[in-house]
C-alpha cells in the first residue's frame, strides 16, 4: 500500500518518517485560501475500510461543553455524570469523561464523581502542556490526563512563535513528565487537519509510540478537527481526509486503534459523519459532547454517536436509550437549555408531522412516517405540528398524546370538541395565517374545549418552578456568598437575586438547626416585624426545610397561599454545603405564580385567560383543602 502524503504519494521505501523542519510556515494555501472557502482537492487514491475489532465513546462535555455555555455548578456535573453511568448500561460505551481542574469547583466536582465509584465511564483530566500542570493530576489521583499538542504550523509559528523541532521536544519532555508520575499521557494533536502529516504529525506520533514501547505506559493520541476542515472522503487529499488521516496514524505512525481517538468539531456540518467515518477506517475512539455543546458550533453529540454505534453493531449492547431523554428533560429543566425545536432525538419537534396526508397516513400505521419506534427507544411517542392540514385526526392526536391517553380511553377524531377545535384553527388560516398552531395554543383550546381531562394539579407550573427557579437555587448554594454561612453576604447576594428575578418574592436562609439565620428578605429588603410575626420560628418540623437535609437536593412544595401576600406561590429549597462537603444550611426561595408563569412561558396577552382561569380554579382547590382540614381538626 502507497503512503499517502499532503498531495503526495510516497514509495515503501520512505516508509520512515522524520520530523521535517522547516524555516517558515507551511500553512497548505491551495487548500487554505482565507479568503476563500476551503477548497476540498483529491488526489485520485482511495483506502478500503478497515474498522477496529471494538469502538466506543469518550466524552468531553465537562471540558470542552463548558466553553459553550455558563459553567456547569458541581452538583449538575455530578447530576449529569450519573446519567452517562445508566446511559451505559451493561455496555461500557462512554469509556471516560474529561474534566478541568482548575477551579474549586471542577475540582469538587471530580472528587464527588470518583467517590461513586463507577468503572465507565473514567474520569481523566485535561491540562495544558507545561509541567507544573501535573501537580493538579497528582492531586486528584487521576490515572489519565490529556495534555495540549498543537501540531499545526497555524499554532507552531503563529501562535506559539516557535518551531516543529521545539515544539516537538518541548512537546515529549511534558509526556516524559507523565509517564515518571505513572500517568497516561493523552496527547491532543490540536489542529491536525491544517498540519503537515508526514513532516510533523506521524514522525511526533512515531516518537510518542517509543516512549509507549519504553515504558509500557500507553500513550494516546487524540486527532483534534479544531476547525471542521475534515472530510469523510477517501480519495481526498491529506491533511484534509479522514480516511487517509487514520491510515497515516494506524499504518505509518504504529499507533494501535484502541489509542486512537478522534475530536471533531462542526464548522462544516460534518462533525457526525467524520466520527463515525473514523471507526469506519480503524480509529476506536470517537470523543462527544452531550447535544454538541462545544466551543464555536460545538463537538459531535453523544447522543449522534450513540445510534452511529448501535447501527453500526447491529444491536444496542445493553444502552439504555431513553436516558438521552432524560439528559435532555435535565438539560431543560435543571439547566435552563433550548433545544431548536428540529434537533434529532431531542427537540421538542424531531418527531413531528404537521401536513394533513403525514397524519393522516400516521394515525393509521405510526411507522409510515417515523424513524423508529420513538417511544420505546426514547421515551419519545410520535407527535403532530398542527396547522389547517392537519384535520380534525391530527387535533385528536395532539390532544391524546398530550393527556397521555391509552387506546381505550382516546378520544375519537368524531369527538364535538375535537371539531370544534378544528373550525377555529381553520378560520385562523382563512384569516391569512401562515405558521403553525403553537403547542401554549393547543393547550389553552384543549382546556377550554375539554375541561374534564385537565386536572388542577398545576403540575406545569411545578415544571415552570424546576426549570426557573431551580437553575437560580441550584445557582446561589454553590456561590462563595451562600457556602461561607456569612449572614452579610448572603443578605446582599439575596437582595440582589431578589432584584433581578421579579418571579422571587422572599428568600431566606436557616442553619442545619432549622433556626433562622438571615433576615426574610422580601422584595422590598427585609419583611416587616408584624409580617415576620405569621411565619414560623422553628423549621424542623417544616418540610421545605427537612426534605433537602434528607435527599440532599432541591425541594419543590405544593401551591400554597402565601400568610404575607395572600398571593399564591411555590417554595423551592436547596441545602448549601461547605467546601468540605457538610451541609451548613438551607437555602429557601418562595416564587409568585403570576410571575412565575409569565417568566416560564412568555405569556402574551391572549394566554392571560387560561393563566387567570387555572389561578381561579388552584385558589379554589385551596380554599377547599383548607375547609376539609379545619373540618377534620373540629371533629
Amino acid at each position: 500500500m502507497a503512503h499517502f502524503t499532503n498531495g503526495t504519494i510516497f514509495s515503501k521505501s520512505m516508509s520512515k518518517f522524520t520530523l521535517q523542519d522547516v524555516e517558515e510556515p507551511n500553512l497548505l494555501r491551495d487548500q487554505f485560501p482565507y479568503t476563500r472557502v476551503p477548497k476540498i482537492t483529491f488526489d485520485g487514491q482511495s483506502i478500503e475500510i478497515n474498522p477496529p475489532r471494538r469502538i466506543w465513546i469518550t466524552d468531553t462535555t465537562f471540558r470542552d461543553g463548558q466553553q459553550a455555555r455558563e459553567p456547569f455548578t458541581s452538583r449538575q456535573i455530578v447530576d449529569i455524570y450519573k446519567l452517562m453511568h445508566k446511559l451505559n448500561g451493561d455496555s461500557h460505551l462512554v469509556r471516560q469523561c474529561e474534566f478541568f481542574l482548575y477551579s474549586d469547583k471542577d475540582k469538587k466536582a471530580v472528587e464527588k464523581c470518583l467517590e461513586l465509584g463507577y468503572r465507565t465511564p473514567e474520569v481523566t483530566g485535561w491540562i495544558r502542556a507545561v509541567k507544573k500542570d501535573f501537580k493538579l493530576v497528582r492531586q486528584m489521583q487521576l490515572k489519565e490526563t490529556g495534555i495540549l499538542t498543537s501540531c499545526s504550523d497555524y499554532h507552531i509559528f503563529l501562535k506559539l512563535k516557535k518551531n516543529r523541532r521545539t515544539c516537538m521536544e518541548g512537546y515529549l519532555e511534558v509526556v516524559r513528565t507523565a509517564i515518571e508520575a505513572g500517568i497516561r499521557p493523552r496527547c491532543h494533536f490540536e489542529d491536525v487537519t491544517r498540519a503537515d502529516i508526514y513532516g510533523f504529525v506521524v514522525p511526533f506520533a512515531i516518537e510518542l509510540m517509543k516512549l509507549r514501547e519504553d515504558s509500557g505506559i500507553p500513550v494516546k493520541i487524540r486527532l483534534c478537527d479544531t476547525m471542521g476542515y475534515g472530510v469523510p472522503f477517501a480519495e481526498a487529499t491529506l491533511p484534509r481526509s479522514v480516511p487517509k488521516l487514520i491510515y497515516a496514524m494506524v499504518n505509518d505512525a504504529g499507533v494501535p486503534s484502541e489509542l486512537l481517538e478522534w475530536h471533531g468539531h462542526n464548522d462544516f456540518h460534518r462533525v457526525a459523519i467524520n466520527s463515525t467515518t473514523c471507526w469506519l477506517y480503524g480509529c476506536s475512539s470517537v470523543n462527544t459532547a452531550l447535544f454538541g455543546l462545544g466551543e464555536r458550533t460545538g463537538n459531535c453529540p453523544m447522543e449522534a454517536a450513540v445510534m452511529d454505534y448501535i447501527s453500526l453493531v447491529g444491536g444496542n449492547d445493553g444502552i439504555d436509550t431513553k436516558v438521552i431523554t432524560e439528559l435532555a428533560d435535565y438539560f431543560r429543566t435543571q439547566l435552563n437549555h433550548k433545544f431548536p425545536d428540529n434537533m434529532p432525538f431531542v427537540g421538542n419537534s424531531f418527531n413531528m408531522t404537521s401536513a394533513g396526508i403525514h397524519v393522516d397516513g400516521l394515525l393509521k400505521n405510526e411507522e409510515i412516517y417515523n424513524i423508529f419506534d420513538t417511544k420505546s427507544i426514547l421515551g419519545r411517542p410520535i407527535g403532530v405540528v398542527i396547522t389547517d392540514k392537519s384535520g380534525v385526526a391530527g387535533v385528536a392526536h395532539w390532544i391524546n398524546e398530550y393527556l397521555n391517553l391509552e387506546t381505550h380511553a382516546r378520544i375519537p377524531k368524531s369527538h364535538p370538541a375535537v371539531n370544534m377545535i378544528y373550525q377555529w384553527i381553520s378560520e385562523q388560516y382563512k384569516k391569512g395565517r401562515v405558521h403553525s398552531i403553537s403547542n401554549s395554543e393547543m393547550l389553552k383550546l384543549a382546556r377550554n374545549h375539554l375541561p374534564e381531562y385537565f386536572d388542577t394539579d398545576l403540575n406545569e407550573l411545578k415544571q415552570a418552578a424546576i426549570s426557573l427557579v431551580g437553575h437560580l437555587i441550584m445557582h446561589l448554594v454553590e456561590t462563595p456568598a451562600m457556602m461561607s454561612m456569612d449572614v452579610g453576604a448572603q443578605e446582599a447576594l439575596m437582595e440582589k437575586m431578589i432584584g433581578e428575578n421579579q418571579y422571587v418574592n422572599l428568600m431566606i436562609v436557616a442553619n442545619t438547626e432549622g433556626e433562622k439565620h438571615t433576615r426574610f428578605f422580601g422584595r422590598k429588603g427585609p419583611i416587616k416585624p408584624r409580617d415576620e410575626a405569621k411565619l414560623d420560628k422553628d423549621y424542623t418540623n417544616r418540610r421545605w426545610f427537612r426534605k433537602p437535609l434528607e435527599m440532599g437536593n432541591m425541594f419543590i412544595s405544593d401551591l400554597f397561599i402565601s400568610k404575607i401576600t395572600n398571593l399564591l406561590g411555590i417554595i423551592v429549597s436547596a441545602p448549601i454545603r461547605s467546601e468540605d462537603g457538610r451541609d451548613v444550611g438551607v437555602l429557601r426561595i418562595d416564587t409568585r405564580f403570576d410571575d412565575l408563569i409569565k417568566s416560564a412561558h412568555g405569556a402574551e396577552d391572549d394566554d392571560h385567560e387560561m393563566f387567570n382561569n387555572a389561578k381561579t380554579k388552584a385558589r379554589a382547590t385551596m380554599k377547599s383543602k383548607a375547609a376539609k382540614k379545619k373540618k377534620r381538626q373540629k371533629s
